[in-house]
């Protein structure tokens, strides 16, 4: 198997994951999750997103949360932007990354952000330059990269469409999301396969939502083709709001756990990797979707029972 010797996860559960939750989540408790995620060594962490309270109620403590929790220079905190007004929030709170987030589905962005792929590119150019000027990296996202809830199959001319604009602006990082869980193994293969060859030039990274149990198959296929970087939320929540039936991302601890069965590293420790995941469980009121806080870890041997053959 044609795999990488190194992976790197981006944690996306504050965000991503937290954004979709009803019950609106303490504050210190969030702040407690962030900080247990960088002792398990995660080195980048998507802690929040600046938008507007009355869209994601959940994250109105963006602010609070990026000014309170650890900093450690070898972490890249990452906030998600989706406009100018966003951006300008961003800004003071001093993030190490900013990844704007659109759709290369025409009706998937318009429902996500009320106007037109060309509209969302051409804010982008501005949004770019503001960033860069303050030594911010930048990254480029592309919801429904595999699959539209609305449109079905994206060609390659629709996310090339959009890897150009990046590029254009001076982006040489971007994030391509399987945001309902269309994707299948055979897909993400040739998708990126596809994509790494022609631009080669720019940091892919997937974004991989596990709503058919197909995550990790999907992941895998990914490194076959080259990928490695990956979104990732720990005990699997997540879920685009703007999408129907969205469900949750790979989890966390799954994937690490798959990595270190492997042998790929990725430099997160799966023992306090899990601590911060019951932490989680502990604090969401419904069940998670997370495979190893359902089993344990393997390999955790138990002692064979004592067994005595009786005859006659």
């Amino acid at each position: 198997m044609n795999l990488p010797k190194k992976v790197t996860i981006v944690d996306v559960g504050p965000r991503d994951g937290f954004q979709s939750e009803k019950q609106f989540i303490p504050t210190e408790k969030k702040i407690e999750i962030v900080n247990g995620l960088i002792r398990a060594g995660l080195k980048n962490i998507q802690v929040s997103s600046v938008v507007h309270p009355k869209a994601v109620p959940q994250l109105a403590d963006a602010e609070e949360v990026m000014t309170k929790i650890d900093r450690r220079p070898d972490v890249s905190y990452r906030l998600l932007v989706p406009n100018l007004k966003g951006v300008q929030r961003a800004l003071p709170l001093k993030p190490d990354k900013i990844d704007l987030m659109m759709s290369v589905s025409e009706s998937h962005n318009r429902s996500n952000a009320n106007r037109s792929i060309d509209e969302t590119l051409k804010e982008f150019e501005t949004l770019v330059s503001m960033i860069q000027d303050k030594g911010i990296a930048v990254s480029g996202g592309m919801a429904c990269g595999f699959g539209c809830p609305f449109e079905g199959k994206i060609s390659f001319r629709q996310i090339e469409r959009v890897a150009d604009r990046y590029l254009a602006m001076g982006i040489r990082s971007v994030g391509i999301a399987d945001t309902v869980g269309y994707a299948n193994p055979k897909l993400v293969y040739h998708t990126m396969a596809h994509l790494l060859d022609k631009y080669p030039e720019i940091q892919w990274l997937a974004h991989i939502h596990n709503h058919r149990d197909l995550g990790l198959a999907n992941i895998l296929a990914a490194m076959q083709a080259g990928l490695t970087e990956f979104d990732a939320a720990i005990g699997g929540l997540g879920g685009c709001p703007y999408a129907p039936n969205a469900a949750g991302n790979v989890a966390t601890e799954d994937l690490v756990n798959m990595l270190d069965e492997m042998g790929i590293a990725c430099g997160v420790n799966l023992d306090a990797l899990l601590e911060v995941a019951e932490v989680v469980r502990e604090t969401i009121p419904h069940p998670l979707n997370s495979a190893l806080l359902k089993t344990g870890k393997p390999w955790v041997l138990a002692k064979a029972p004592d067994c005595q053959i009786k005859l006659g």
